[in-house]
């Protein structure tokens, strides 16, 4: 690209998925006039102010970094206003774009969205997805309106979720997969020659946050379901139970094969335990756990946990 035609970017992100999509664009030689990010939050032992992992590429890259609370105050638009930037490209910023900021750059503002919309609109498209027993998911490039993830989609690109997928593993690829997604779309939306296409509203479904209530295991839910929930909550906020007057995380589990007849105890009682696993009883089936972690403890798979104590009889809740 020669410099009278490069296009004047903006990328608004946070968190470490974002992070791939804006290495690529630098990569690219695209010209990234500001990064706007959100203000360094308390994080660690020390609970010290700590950059976000989009802001440390870009400190690192040299481009100027913006980190207002919100942007719906007249003096953060025209400070945006001021970049006259051609396009504004978002992925996973957590901040809401009010009208005015979606309207500021020439061509608008495009999301990177981890899920095929109009599935999982909001916030944990990945974690949703899992849990929902999902067999793929995948990337789309939004043009950002007013509504939840609701403007019409440039491109998607569609991949396949393994069976032993966690929220872990499925973000990395997806964070990669929406790097490259959109090098492949960039040139032919800043160039005016992609249409968006609306989404098919009637197909939506809704992505909330994850909180950290969520993560108590209901025992009384299926074994299927609850390897799901296992999974996607790791790495936050990770499922726990109650042992007694512990809280334990797990890790790691799988549905053991379909057992014949009713279960020997009531949803939550542990019905073996050793090398292979502890397996526990649920609505429906039998969950291996592999892999949990006592508080203040390192995990452990379930062999060397069970070194320390006899779980068997035991009732989780």
């Amino acid at each position: 690209m020669s410099a009278a035609v490069v296009p004047r970017l903006i990328f608004a992100g946070t968190p470490h998925f974002a992070v791939p999509a804006l290495t690529a664009l630098l990569a690219g030689n695209y010209e990234v006039v500001a990064v706007y990010t959100q203000p360094d939050r308390p994080a660690g032992r020390g609970r010290q102010a700590q950059a976000s992992p989009v802001k440390q590429v870009a400190a690192t890259a040299g481009i100027p970094v913006q980190q207002p609370a919100g942007l719906r105050s007249a003096e953060a638009v025209a400070a945006l206003r001021e970049y006259a930037s051609d396009l504004m490209i978002v992925a996973a910023y957590g901040l809401l774009l009010p009208p005015a900021v979606l309207a500021a750059p020439r061509l608008g503002c495009v999301n990177i969205h981890a899920s095929l919309l109009p599935r999982w609109r909001g916030a944990a498209p990945i974690q949703r997805a899992l849990a929902a027993g999902d067999t793929e998911t995948g990337i789309s490039i939004m043009q950002m309106e007013a509504g939840l993830d609701t403007g019409p989609v440039y491109a998607t690109r569609a991949i396949p979720i393994a069976p032993r997928d966690t929220g872990g593993s499925l973000h990395d690829r997806l964070a990669g997969l929406g790097a490259a997604t959109l090098l492949e779309t960039l040139p032919g939306l800043l160039a005016g020659r992609l249409v968006p296409v609306p989404q098919a509203a009637q197909r939506a479904t809704y992505a909330p946050k994850l909180t950290k209530a969520e993560a108590r295991i209901d025992w009384t839910q299926p074994a299927v379901q609850l390897d799901r929930l296992i999974r996607a909550f790791d790495p936050w906020p990770v499922a726990e139970t109650r042992l007694g007057g512990e809280t334990l995380r797990l890790w790691a589990a799988q549905p053991r094969e379909p057992v014949a007849g009713p279960l020997p105890g009531p949803p939550g009682r542990v019905l073996a335990a050793g090398r292979d696993g502890i397996d526990v009883a649920t609505g429906a089936g039998l969950l291996r756990i592999t892999r949990l972690q006592a508080p203040g403890k390192r995990p452990l798979a379930a062999a060397d946990f069970c070194n320390a104590r006899d779980l068997t009889g035991a009732l989780f809740a």
